[in-house]
């Protein structure tokens, strides 16, 4: 296999049972790098609220993947920030203090307003817009959880970013596992077909790029993958950097999305077996093609 298959072989590996990404084809790779190459400001949207027993923490999906994405980018020559709500925050900024400290960190109020999501795009006029593991609202006006349970006290809605950005000109990016997730909208006939409360939960709004994996922080690896292979230069954490951002989020009060417990796991899975998935990203770009760069 090819650097791409192989990249794809592993975002794709379906150990939660979930569904969504073995049912989809590979992405163009090709496209998704030149897009990448030629972000210059980005905004990365993160943070799923989890109920722990009246108290909303933020799942370990999501911070350190946003985090492992706004680092590549900003190493490739991007000015990326972090934006997410207040319940997720503490795990955002813990997951960012350990792989791409300095990065500036935007907390959305209780209520986005259009003037207050304008005025923030207005400031930082993006050329990308991401979404990695964020809830979308459904057809019926709700945010849902992976469960079919709704969540709208929980979160704080941000749906309004995807079409303004895109208004302004900004690519937009989304990254999912589940389907629930904003941006995630091209994809809802398979969430339905596919995915278990895919006809409730399947989320609406549609992004440009549409990345689903296994759990959604492998796609902040399989983005520095990208562009490592792109600029040449090794853009992927250490597996000690990741052990130490994964003890950061949880020890901020982090909880796995799947589980609710606050262990060193990712939707179930131990932190051994993401260590092992990064190994083999790692791996995969001994396989990876030459590029011929444009200046950026």
């Amino acid at each position: 296999m090819d650097f791409y298959e192989q990249l794809w072989a592993l975002l794709r590996r379906d150990e939660t049972g979930r569904g969504l990404a073995r049912w989809l084809p590979a992405p163009d790779f090709d496209a998704l790098t030149d897009t990448l190459l030629s972000a210059e400001r980005a905004v990365i949207l993160t943070g799923f609220p989890v109920d722990c027993g009246g108290v909303f923490h933020g799942e370990t999906d999501g911070p350190s993947g946003a985090a492992n994405l706004a680092r590549a980018l900003m190493t490739a020559g991007c000015n990326a920030i972090l934006l997410c709500g207040s319940a997720p925050l503490p795990q955002v900024q813990a997951a960012a203090d350990v792989l791409a400290p300095g990065t500036e960190i935007v907390c959305l109020p209780d209520r986005v307003t259009a003037a207050f999501a304008q005025g923030l795009l207005n400031r930082i006029r993006p050329t990308h817009f991401f979404t990695i593991e964020h809830p979308g609202k459904s057809a019926d006006d709700h945010f849902y959880n992976m469960h079919g349970c709704v969540i709208d006290d929980m979160v704080t809605d941000a749906e309004i970013f995807l079409p303004l950005a895109r208004r302004m000109g900004a690519v937009t990016v989304a990254v999912g596992d589940g389907g629930n997730e904003l941006g995630l909208g091209a994809l809802r006939p398979v969430v339905e077909a596919h995915v278990p409360h895919g006809k409730r939960l399947a989320a609406v709004e549609r992004a440009d790029f549409t990345m689903v994996s296994g759990v959604s922080n492998w796609w902040g690896w399989a983005a520095a993958a990208l562009l490592s292979a792109a600029i040449g230069q090794r853009l992927l954490p250490t597996p000690e950097e990741e052990r130490m951002a994964l003890e950061a989020v949880v020890a901020s009060g982090g909880v796995d999305g799947c589980t609710g417990k606050s262990t060193l796991s990712v939707d179930a899975l131990p932190l051994s077996f993401h260590l092992e998935q990064l190994r083999h990203m790692e791996d995969t770009l001994c396989t990876a093609p030459s590029r011929t760069l444009r200046v950026i």
